[in-house]
Protein backbone atom coordinates (compact mmCIF):
# COMPACT_ATOMS: atom_id res chain seq x y z
CA UNK A 1 0.00 0.00 0.00
CA UNK A 2 1.51 3.49 -1.28
CA UNK A 3 2.05 6.10 1.80
CA UNK A 4 0.65 9.57 1.85
CA UNK A 5 2.99 11.98 0.47
CA UNK A 6 5.10 13.61 3.74
CA UNK A 7 5.57 17.10 3.70
CA UNK A 8 8.39 18.10 7.27
CA UNK A 9 8.15 21.66 8.92
CA UNK A 10 11.25 22.61 10.74
CA UNK A 11 10.23 25.00 13.29
CA UNK A 12 13.13 26.50 15.91
CA UNK A 13 10.24 26.12 18.49
CA UNK A 14 6.69 25.71 18.76
CA UNK A 15 5.15 29.50 19.09
CA UNK A 16 1.58 29.49 21.20
CA UNK A 17 0.38 31.53 19.17
CA UNK A 18 1.07 29.24 15.97
CA UNK A 19 -1.04 26.03 17.61
CA UNK A 20 -3.97 26.92 15.69
CA UNK A 21 -2.13 27.34 12.14
CA UNK A 22 -0.60 23.93 12.39
CA UNK A 23 -3.18 22.47 13.65
CA UNK A 24 -5.65 23.94 10.71
CA UNK A 25 -2.32 23.14 8.38
CA UNK A 26 -2.38 19.52 9.81
CA UNK A 27 -6.16 19.47 8.77
CA UNK A 28 -6.30 21.16 5.30
CA UNK A 29 -3.45 18.57 3.88
CA UNK A 30 -4.89 15.81 5.18
CA UNK A 31 -7.94 16.64 3.18
CA UNK A 32 -5.74 16.60 0.47
CA UNK A 33 -3.78 13.34 1.26
CA UNK A 34 -0.83 14.83 2.80
CA UNK A 35 0.63 13.75 5.68
CA UNK A 36 2.61 16.62 8.18
CA UNK A 37 5.53 16.20 10.48
CA UNK A 38 5.92 19.11 12.33
CA UNK A 39 9.87 18.92 13.62
CA UNK A 40 10.72 21.47 16.38
CA UNK A 41 13.84 22.68 18.39
CA UNK A 42 14.19 24.39 21.45
CA UNK A 43 14.16 28.19 22.29
CA UNK A 44 17.19 29.78 23.08
CA UNK A 45 18.72 33.32 24.33
CA UNK A 46 16.36 36.26 25.08
CA UNK A 47 13.64 34.39 23.13
CA UNK A 48 13.42 31.40 25.84
CA UNK A 49 12.41 34.52 28.20
CA UNK A 50 9.30 34.75 26.41
CA UNK A 51 7.91 32.04 28.17
CA UNK A 52 5.61 31.47 24.75
CA UNK A 53 6.87 27.87 23.98
CA UNK A 54 4.39 25.04 24.24
CA UNK A 55 4.31 21.41 22.90
CA UNK A 56 1.81 19.68 20.20
CA UNK A 57 0.76 16.25 20.40
CA UNK A 58 3.01 14.33 17.43
CA UNK A 59 5.49 16.89 16.74
CA UNK A 60 8.89 15.70 16.75
CA UNK A 61 11.14 17.08 19.08
CA UNK A 62 14.64 17.29 17.13
CA UNK A 63 18.00 17.30 19.06
CA UNK A 64 19.68 20.70 18.67
CA UNK A 65 23.11 22.38 19.66
CA UNK A 66 24.01 25.53 19.80
CA UNK A 67 27.91 27.38 19.07
CA UNK A 68 27.90 30.95 20.08
CA UNK A 69 30.52 32.97 17.75
CA UNK A 70 30.65 36.61 19.38
CA UNK A 71 27.49 38.22 19.17
CA UNK A 72 26.26 35.31 17.08
CA UNK A 73 24.52 31.48 17.72
CA UNK A 74 24.48 28.89 15.05
CA UNK A 75 22.04 26.48 15.64
CA UNK A 76 22.02 23.13 14.18
CA UNK A 77 19.06 20.83 14.86
CA UNK A 78 19.77 16.63 13.86
CA UNK A 79 16.83 16.42 11.30
CA UNK A 80 18.30 12.07 11.32
CA UNK A 81 15.80 10.16 9.01
CA UNK A 82 13.22 12.80 8.32
CA UNK A 83 15.52 14.73 5.71
CA UNK A 84 15.55 11.55 3.67
CA UNK A 85 11.94 10.32 4.52
CA UNK A 86 9.94 13.13 3.66
CA UNK A 87 8.56 14.37 0.35
CA UNK A 88 8.82 17.89 1.00
CA UNK A 89 11.08 19.81 3.57
CA UNK A 90 9.92 23.24 4.27
CA UNK A 91 12.82 24.77 6.11
CA UNK A 92 13.50 28.17 7.63
CA UNK A 93 14.93 31.18 5.99
CA UNK A 94 17.70 32.31 8.51
CA UNK A 95 20.87 31.45 8.18
CA UNK A 96 21.94 30.88 11.92
CA UNK A 97 19.63 27.36 11.24
CA UNK A 98 22.48 24.98 9.60
CA UNK A 99 20.40 22.27 9.42
CA UNK A 100 19.11 23.70 5.84
CA UNK A 101 22.49 23.84 4.23
CA UNK A 102 22.97 19.77 4.06
CA UNK A 103 18.88 19.25 2.25
CA UNK A 104 19.25 22.10 -0.09
CA UNK A 105 22.46 20.99 -1.48
CA UNK A 106 21.14 17.57 -1.72
CA UNK A 107 17.90 18.53 -3.25
CA UNK A 108 20.07 20.65 -5.85
CA UNK A 109 22.39 17.85 -6.32
CA UNK A 110 18.76 15.70 -7.03
CA UNK A 111 19.95 13.52 -3.94
CA UNK A 112 17.60 14.23 -1.46
CA UNK A 113 13.58 15.94 -1.54
CA UNK A 114 13.08 19.54 -2.77
CA UNK A 115 13.23 22.20 -0.04
CA UNK A 116 11.32 25.18 0.56
CA UNK A 117 12.27 28.25 2.80
CA UNK A 118 9.68 29.78 4.75
CA UNK A 119 10.76 33.54 6.22
CA UNK A 120 9.85 37.12 5.73
CA UNK A 121 12.48 37.68 2.77
CA UNK A 122 15.24 39.75 3.89
CA UNK A 123 16.09 41.19 7.17
CA UNK A 124 14.17 43.30 9.24
CA UNK A 125 14.88 43.21 12.64
CA UNK A 126 18.73 44.13 12.09
CA UNK A 127 20.73 45.17 9.39
CA UNK A 128 22.77 42.98 7.41
CA UNK A 129 26.69 42.92 6.63
CA UNK A 130 26.84 42.64 3.37
CA UNK A 131 28.55 38.97 3.34
CA UNK A 132 25.89 38.20 5.44
CA UNK A 133 22.83 39.24 2.75
CA UNK A 134 24.69 37.67 -0.22
CA UNK A 135 24.54 34.88 2.00
CA UNK A 136 21.02 34.88 2.11
CA UNK A 137 20.35 35.49 -1.22
CA UNK A 138 22.86 32.76 -2.23
CA UNK A 139 20.67 30.27 0.27
CA UNK A 140 17.33 31.06 -1.02
CA UNK A 141 18.38 30.81 -4.91
CA UNK A 142 18.96 27.03 -3.89
CA UNK A 143 15.85 26.60 -2.67
CA UNK A 144 13.17 24.34 -4.98
CA UNK A 145 9.92 26.92 -3.11
CA UNK A 146 9.26 29.80 -1.37
CA UNK A 147 7.16 30.37 1.33
CA UNK A 148 7.10 34.47 1.69
CA UNK A 149 4.91 35.62 5.26
CA UNK A 150 3.67 38.96 3.13
CA UNK A 151 3.75 40.32 -0.24
CA UNK A 152 6.48 42.65 0.30
CA UNK A 153 8.85 39.13 1.26
CA UNK A 154 7.19 38.08 -2.31
CA UNK A 155 9.09 41.22 -3.56
CA UNK A 156 11.90 40.94 -1.62
CA UNK A 157 12.62 37.22 -2.75
CA UNK A 158 11.39 38.15 -6.66
CA UNK A 159 14.11 40.75 -6.15
CA UNK A 160 16.75 38.42 -5.68
CA UNK A 161 15.96 36.13 -9.25
CA UNK A 162 13.64 34.12 -7.42
CA UNK A 163 11.22 32.43 -10.15
CA UNK A 164 7.67 34.33 -9.01
CA UNK A 165 5.71 30.81 -9.93
CA UNK A 166 7.78 29.05 -6.91
CA UNK A 167 6.54 31.57 -4.18
CA UNK A 168 3.67 31.34 -2.06
CA UNK A 169 2.40 34.48 0.15
CA UNK A 170 0.92 33.00 3.17
CA UNK A 171 -0.12 35.86 4.99
CA UNK A 172 1.05 35.87 8.14
CA UNK A 173 -1.76 35.95 10.94
CA UNK A 174 -2.52 34.72 14.42
CA UNK A 175 -6.32 33.32 15.29
CA UNK A 176 -7.71 36.41 14.54
CA UNK A 177 -11.25 34.46 14.46
CA UNK A 178 -10.77 32.79 18.16
CA UNK A 179 -9.99 36.54 19.11
CA UNK A 180 -13.16 38.02 17.35
CA UNK A 181 -15.34 35.57 18.86
CA UNK A 182 -13.90 35.61 22.75
CA UNK A 183 -14.20 39.20 22.23
CA UNK A 184 -18.25 39.13 21.55
CA UNK A 185 -18.64 37.11 24.77
CA UNK A 186 -16.79 39.53 26.63
CA UNK A 187 -19.40 40.91 29.25
CA UNK A 188 -19.86 44.48 30.89
CA UNK A 189 -19.25 42.39 34.52
CA UNK A 190 -15.67 41.48 33.04
CA UNK A 191 -14.73 44.95 31.78
CA UNK A 192 -15.67 46.07 35.34
CA UNK A 193 -13.64 43.97 37.23
CA UNK A 194 -10.92 44.13 35.07
CA UNK A 195 -11.09 48.22 35.60
CA UNK A 196 -11.46 47.86 39.13
CA UNK A 197 -8.84 45.31 39.59
CA UNK A 198 -6.01 47.32 37.95
CA UNK A 199 -7.37 50.86 38.69
CA UNK A 200 -8.18 51.67 35.13
CA UNK A 201 -10.33 54.77 33.56
CA UNK A 202 -12.19 54.35 30.44
CA UNK A 203 -10.82 56.38 27.65
CA UNK A 204 -7.22 56.11 29.39
CA UNK A 205 -6.26 52.77 28.72
CA UNK A 206 -3.92 51.55 26.26
CA UNK A 207 -2.57 48.18 25.76
CA UNK A 208 1.07 46.49 25.02
CA UNK A 209 0.98 42.48 23.34
CA UNK A 210 4.76 41.17 22.80
CA UNK A 211 8.15 40.02 23.95
CA UNK A 212 9.69 42.50 27.15
CA UNK A 213 13.02 42.79 25.15
CA UNK A 214 14.88 44.63 22.98
CA UNK A 215 13.18 45.06 19.46
CA UNK A 216 10.22 46.08 21.20
CA UNK A 217 12.14 49.69 22.63
CA UNK A 218 10.67 48.98 26.46
CA UNK A 219 12.57 51.86 27.87
CA UNK A 220 11.50 54.17 25.14
CA UNK A 221 7.51 53.03 26.07
CA UNK A 222 7.95 53.56 29.32
CA UNK A 223 9.20 57.06 28.88
CA UNK A 224 6.26 58.02 26.72
CA UNK A 225 3.68 56.41 28.90
CA UNK A 226 4.71 58.45 32.01
CA UNK A 227 5.07 61.25 29.81
CA UNK A 228 1.16 60.35 28.35
CA UNK A 229 -0.15 60.06 31.97
CA UNK A 230 1.19 63.88 32.65
CA UNK A 231 -0.71 64.93 30.61
CA UNK A 232 -3.94 62.38 30.95
CA UNK A 233 -4.61 61.47 34.72
CA UNK A 234 -5.56 57.94 35.18
CA UNK A 235 -4.05 56.92 32.22
CA UNK A 236 -2.43 53.51 32.51
CA UNK A 237 -0.37 50.90 30.08
CA UNK A 238 -1.89 47.32 30.36
CA UNK A 239 1.44 45.24 29.55
CA UNK A 240 0.72 41.38 28.27
CA UNK A 241 3.76 39.39 27.57
CA UNK A 242 7.57 38.34 29.23
CA UNK A 243 11.16 38.66 28.60
CA UNK A 244 14.39 39.79 29.78
CA UNK A 245 12.95 43.80 30.22
CA UNK A 246 10.00 42.50 32.73
CA UNK A 247 11.59 43.89 35.58
CA UNK A 248 11.97 47.78 33.92
CA UNK A 249 7.66 47.07 33.22
CA UNK A 250 7.12 46.24 37.12
CA UNK A 251 9.05 48.97 38.36
CA UNK A 252 6.63 51.40 36.56
CA UNK A 253 4.65 54.15 37.46
CA UNK A 254 2.44 53.76 34.63
CA UNK A 255 2.53 50.16 33.21
CA UNK A 256 0.38 47.42 34.61
CA UNK A 257 2.43 43.70 33.98
CA UNK A 258 -0.46 41.31 33.56
CA UNK A 259 1.40 38.15 32.59
CA UNK A 260 1.38 36.55 29.42
CA UNK A 261 -2.35 36.66 27.76
CA UNK A 262 -4.77 33.42 26.37
CA UNK A 263 -7.37 34.42 24.18
CA UNK A 264 -9.77 35.34 26.21
CA UNK A 265 -7.52 37.28 28.19
CA UNK A 266 -6.38 39.27 25.36
CA UNK A 267 -9.72 40.10 23.75
CA UNK A 268 -10.93 40.98 28.10
CA UNK A 269 -7.81 43.24 27.42
CA UNK A 270 -8.65 44.48 24.21
CA UNK A 271 -11.68 45.90 25.34
CA UNK A 272 -10.81 47.53 27.95
CA UNK A 273 -8.25 49.43 25.95
CA UNK A 274 -8.61 52.23 23.15
CA UNK A 275 -5.14 51.96 21.86
CA UNK A 276 -2.16 49.82 21.50
CA UNK A 277 1.34 51.00 22.16
CA UNK A 278 4.15 49.58 20.10
CA UNK A 279 6.84 52.14 19.39
CA UNK A 280 9.28 49.12 18.45
CA UNK A 281 9.25 46.06 16.61
CA UNK A 282 5.48 45.80 14.87
CA UNK A 283 5.20 42.28 13.78
CA UNK A 284 2.35 40.02 14.16
CA UNK A 285 0.29 42.32 16.58
CA UNK A 286 -0.18 44.52 13.63
CA UNK A 287 -2.63 41.46 13.03
CA UNK A 288 -3.79 41.25 17.07
CA UNK A 289 -4.94 45.17 17.03
CA UNK A 290 -6.93 44.36 13.97
CA UNK A 291 -8.78 41.82 15.96
CA UNK A 292 -9.28 43.82 18.91
CA UNK A 293 -10.18 46.92 17.22
CA UNK A 294 -7.01 48.47 19.24
CA UNK A 295 -5.20 50.64 16.68
CA UNK A 296 -1.42 50.72 16.97
CA UNK A 297 0.21 53.67 17.35
CA UNK A 298 4.20 53.10 16.16
CA UNK A 299 7.30 55.04 15.21
CA UNK A 300 8.87 54.84 11.86
CA UNK A 301 11.38 52.34 13.51
CA UNK A 302 13.83 51.03 11.09
CA UNK A 303 13.62 47.29 12.45
CA UNK A 304 9.89 46.99 12.12
CA UNK A 305 8.89 42.69 11.62
CA UNK A 306 7.37 42.60 7.88
CA UNK A 307 3.82 42.56 9.00
CA UNK A 308 3.96 46.55 9.81
CA UNK A 309 3.03 46.63 6.11
CA UNK A 310 -0.42 45.52 7.35
CA UNK A 311 -0.37 48.62 8.69
CA UNK A 312 -1.96 51.63 7.06
CA UNK A 313 -1.22 55.02 8.67
CA UNK A 314 -4.51 57.40 9.28
CA UNK A 315 -6.79 53.97 8.53
CA UNK A 316 -6.06 51.49 11.08
CA UNK A 317 -3.16 52.81 12.44
CA UNK A 318 -0.92 56.00 13.32
CA UNK A 319 2.95 56.12 12.60
CA UNK A 320 5.07 58.79 14.35
CA UNK A 321 7.30 59.76 12.04
CA UNK A 322 10.09 61.36 14.73
CA UNK A 323 11.90 59.19 16.87
CA UNK A 324 11.25 61.20 20.16
CA UNK A 325 9.24 59.98 23.42
CA UNK A 326 7.79 63.25 23.50
CA UNK A 327 6.30 63.56 20.57
CA UNK A 328 5.22 60.18 20.60
CA UNK A 329 3.24 60.68 23.99
CA UNK A 330 1.83 63.75 21.94
CA UNK A 331 0.58 61.36 19.61
CA UNK A 332 -1.41 59.43 21.69
CA UNK A 333 -2.67 62.41 23.90
CA UNK A 334 -3.66 63.79 20.17
CA UNK A 335 -5.39 61.06 19.36
CA UNK A 336 -6.96 60.05 22.84
CA UNK A 337 -8.54 63.30 23.35
CA UNK A 338 -9.54 63.06 19.35
CA UNK A 339 -12.38 60.89 19.70
CA UNK A 340 -13.94 60.68 16.44
CA UNK A 341 -10.10 60.53 14.72
CA UNK A 342 -9.82 57.48 17.33
CA UNK A 343 -13.26 55.84 16.36
CA UNK A 344 -12.40 55.89 12.26
CA UNK A 345 -8.80 53.75 13.12
CA UNK A 346 -10.57 51.78 15.14
CA UNK A 347 -13.57 51.27 12.46
CA UNK A 348 -10.06 50.64 9.98
CA UNK A 349 -8.56 48.15 12.34
CA UNK A 350 -12.07 45.94 12.30
CA UNK A 351 -12.58 46.40 8.48
CA UNK A 352 -8.95 44.83 8.12
CA UNK A 353 -9.41 41.74 10.39
CA UNK A 354 -11.24 39.92 7.87
CA UNK A 355 -7.85 39.51 5.44
CA UNK A 356 -6.04 37.81 7.82
CA UNK A 357 -7.04 34.64 9.62
CA UNK A 358 -4.88 31.46 10.51
CA UNK A 359 -7.80 29.33 8.46
CA UNK A 360 -6.79 31.89 5.43
CA UNK A 361 -3.03 30.95 5.87
CA UNK A 362 -3.44 27.77 6.20
CA UNK A 363 -5.41 26.91 3.31
CA UNK A 364 -2.78 29.12 1.29
CA UNK A 365 0.00 27.02 2.43
CA UNK A 366 -1.37 24.00 1.93
CA UNK A 367 -2.03 24.93 -1.57
CA UNK A 368 1.41 25.79 -1.66
CA UNK A 369 2.76 22.13 -0.78
CA UNK A 370 0.32 20.71 -3.26
CA UNK A 371 1.61 22.86 -6.02
CA UNK A 372 5.50 21.70 -4.82
CA UNK A 373 4.50 18.13 -4.95
CA UNK A 374 2.55 18.08 -8.21
CA UNK A 375 6.16 19.72 -9.67
CA UNK A 376 8.32 16.99 -7.96
CA UNK A 377 6.34 13.85 -9.76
Amino acid sequence: MNRRPRVTVVQPYLHSYRVPFYESLHADLASRGVELILALGSPTGQIAHRSDACALADAVQLPQRALRLGPKQLLWRQLGELAHTSDVLVLQHMLHCTESYAPLLRSRLRKGPPVALWGQGKAYSYRPLPLAAAAKTAMTRLADWFFAYTEQGRRDVEGWGFPSDRITVVRNSTDTRAVMAAAERTTPVQLAVLNEQYGLTPGRTALFIGGLDAPKRIPFLLRAVDRIAAQLPGFRLLVAGDGVQRGLVEESRTAVWVGRASTEQKALLGAACEVMLMPGAVGLCAVDSFALGTPIVTTHWPFHGVEFGYLEHGSNALVVPIEDDGRYADAVVGLLRNRERLRRLQDGCRAAAGSYSVEGMSGRFADGVERMLARSC
